[in-house]
Formats: structure tokens, C-alpha cells, sequence
């Protein structure tokens, strides 16, 4: 078309024409040969709209990607053989079980002053559980407790305790007991006007005859406020003082990409302690654990290893010494009568 108009120029200016020449409609030429190039210019211009996804929880993202298999943490070697002899293949046979004195005998031995020569290292209890709840697909929440033991030993924590009780005589019998601050309503006070920070005090003790004047610094203390759950609001300051004071503090953690499998990490004491002092406070620790199981059957504790850094050697004992092994549901009576009724109905026929 272009090509077509320049030549009609070119002609009449040959012939001598000067009169102003008319152009060409074109219009709907041209639209026609631009209708592809407009068209890829407006697609160009359309603006991709983007989705805004909500928060995923990790255990439900990326399902289309490939899905990493992962061995079960529940370490389950009853199929295995039992050793006939002291010098095995470890991963074909079953693990041995030691009793707990045995074990703290024999990281005693490697940390003799002729081997590891640490005498008075921390010794470890690492507890497997079954945080299955009562439901197949509910699982037990990580928890923290403080489990109150026989005896005592350095666990190189600061514990500074709170206590709240109005009578002088427990006043007093909190002090005796090792409470860093005892009072009654002029803690409140200070608390409220800031002259007292809770934040100094890892653990809050009250009694119940203070309770009605300590609810208005709920909204202050909030998972910190005394109640008979945690075992921080009760009768007996004293028990509760050197629970805080002395206990083992533990907490179960279950695990990222298994969630029926929960560790928890705790020291029951010290190599250098009595061997029977530390088999008591174990089968507190054990105890305490085991007071939280949820109401179904089978196992809550699966494993317990006994361990003593820096030795890298894991004995493995027997928990069900100490605790009941499973809690089997209770049948129902009314099952007995209709069995009857049946041996009845059959004898009759």
C-alpha cells in the first residue's frame, strides 16, 4: 500500500502536476495489518495476578515434591536374636539390658582417671515416648515438669522462687524452707506498681488462703500463675519449695517429621553420688513421667538409656522395674450376664 501511494507521487510530479495531492484512505488497511501486533502488544500489557496463600504448616507443604523416607525412631529389636556369647555383631543381635547399678558401674569405669578421668560427670537419662493419645490421630503436646526427688545434687540452675501466703507462721516456714521472697499483699502491690519485677523469679509458689487478692496479676504472670496442675498452689509450702528447689526440670519434645515419638533429656545426678541415691532418683523421674500418660493402652515409656557425657556408650535398662509397663482398659460387666444368656439359649436348643 505504501509502495503504492509513492509511486502515484513520483508520476504526477513527472508530469508536471503542482495541484496538492489527495492521500489514500487507509485506515481499515492498516488496522487489518496490525491486528496481530496489537493483539500481542495488549496480552503483553494484561497483569498477572498473583494468589495470596494463608500460613501452611511445614508438615503440609511442598506435597507434590518428592517425600524423603524416614526410619521410625521407635527402636523395636525384639525380632532379633539374643547373644550366646560377649563378642557379637551389635546390629544383628538384641541390645543388652543392664540394670541401673550395673550401668553406673560401668560409666565409672570410662571415666576412671586412667580413661576419661571425669569422676564426677552428670549422668543422663535419655527417655523414649509414645506421645500417641487417646485418638489414633491426637498426640500428647510437649510438655514441662519438675519432678521432686529423694536427693539432691548440683544442678547448676538458677532457681529463684516466689511465694505468696498471708500467715506470719508460713511466712516464716516458707523462708526456713529456701524461698528467695515470701509475702502476702505488699508483693501484689509492688508487682502492680512495678517496684517488683516477676521476671526475676523463675518460679511463683502460692498458698490457697491468698488466692482471691493474687487474681488480679493473672494478666501479668500469665503461664507463671500458681495452680494445683503445675503443683505451685497447694497447702504445703515446704514440699513444694524444695520441689522447685531441688527437683529435676524436664521437658518432653516430640519430634519434627514423627509425631508419635517424644524425647526427654534429664540429669538424675552425678557419677561420684550414691549408686542407690541415684536409682531412687530415677525411679522418681520415671514416676513423674509416667503420672502424665494418656488413657489408652499399651506403652507410654518405650526406652530408657543411661548415658554420661563424654563417653559416647548408651546402656540400655529396664524402666518396667519401676513403673507398670502398660495399663490395660477394664472390661465391662455387662459383657458377663449376655455370655450366660448365650450358654443358656445353646443349652436349650
Amino acid at each position: 500500500m505504501f509502495s503504492l501511494i509513492s509511486s502515484i507521487k513520483t508520476l504526477a510530479v513527472r508530469s508536471g502536476v503542482n495541484s496538492t495531492l489527495r492521500t489514500l484512505h487507509v485506515t481499515s488497511s492498516l488496522e487489518a495489518a496490525r491486528k496481530g501486533t496489537r493483539e500481542k502488544a495488549r496480552k503483553k500489557k494484561v497483569k498477572v495476578e498473583v494468589k495470596k496463600v494463608g500460613f501452611i504448616p511445614h508438615n503440609q507443604r511442598d506435597k507434590n515434591k518428592l517425600k524423603i523416607l524416614r526410619a521410625d525412631r521407635h527402636v523395636d529389636d525384639s525380632w532379633k536374636a539374643t547373644p550366646l556369647d560377649n563378642v557379637y555383631v551389635g546390629k544383628y543381635y538384641k541390645w543388652r539390658v543392664y540394670s541401673v547399678q550395673e550401668a553406673i558401674q560401668c560409666h565409672r569405669e570410662t571415666h576412671h582417671p586412667s580413661m576419661f578421668n571425669v569422676p564426677n560427670a552428670p549422668l543422663v537419662a535419655e527417655i523414649e515416648i509414645n506421645t500417641q493419645a487417646e485418638k489414633a490421630n491426637r498426640f500428647v503436646d510437649n510438655f514441662q515438669r519438675m519432678a521432686m526427688i529423694p536427693h539432691k545434687f548440683e544442678h547448676g540452675e538458677e532457681r529463684k522462687i516466689l511465694v505468696f501466703t498471708k500467715e506470719n507462721d508460713l511466712i516464716t516456714e516458707a523462708r526456713t524452707a529456701g524461698a528467695s521472697l515470701v509475702g502476702g499483699i505488699e508483693l501484689i502491690k509492688d508487682i502492680t506498681n512495678g517496684e517488683l519485677l516477676l521476671s526475676d523469679y523463675q518460679y511463683v509458689i502460692a498458698h490457697p488462703n491468698i488466692l482471691p487478692e493474687l487474681v488480679s496479676l493473672r494478666g501479668l504472670m500469665k503461664r507463671k500463675f500458681p495452680n494445683p496442675k503445675s503443683g505451685t498452689l497447694g497447702g504445703d509450702l515446704t514440699d513444694m519449695i524444695k520441689k522447685f528447689a531441688n527437683g529435676i526440670s524436664y521437658s518432653a519434645v516430640k519430634d519434627e517429621h514423627q509425631q508419635n515419638f517424644g524425647l526427654i533429656k534429664a540429669t538424675i545426678g552425678h557419677l561420684s553420688m550414691d549408686s542407690n541415691h541415684l536409682e531412687s532418683n530415677l525411679k522418681s523421674l520415671l514416676e513423674d513421667i509416667n503420672s502424665v500418660r494418656p488413657k489408652r493402652e499399651g506403652r507410654f515409656i518405650t526406652r530408657v538409656l543411661l548415658k554420661s557425657f563424654p563417653s559416647g556408650e548408651q546402656l540400655k535398662i529396664d524402666p518396667f522395674v519401676y513403673i507398670p509397663e502398660e495399663v490395660v482398659k477394664k472390661s465391662s460387666s455387662k459383657a458377663a450376664p449376655v455370655a450366660e444368656e448365650k450358654e443358656v439359649v445353646e443349652n436349650v436348643n
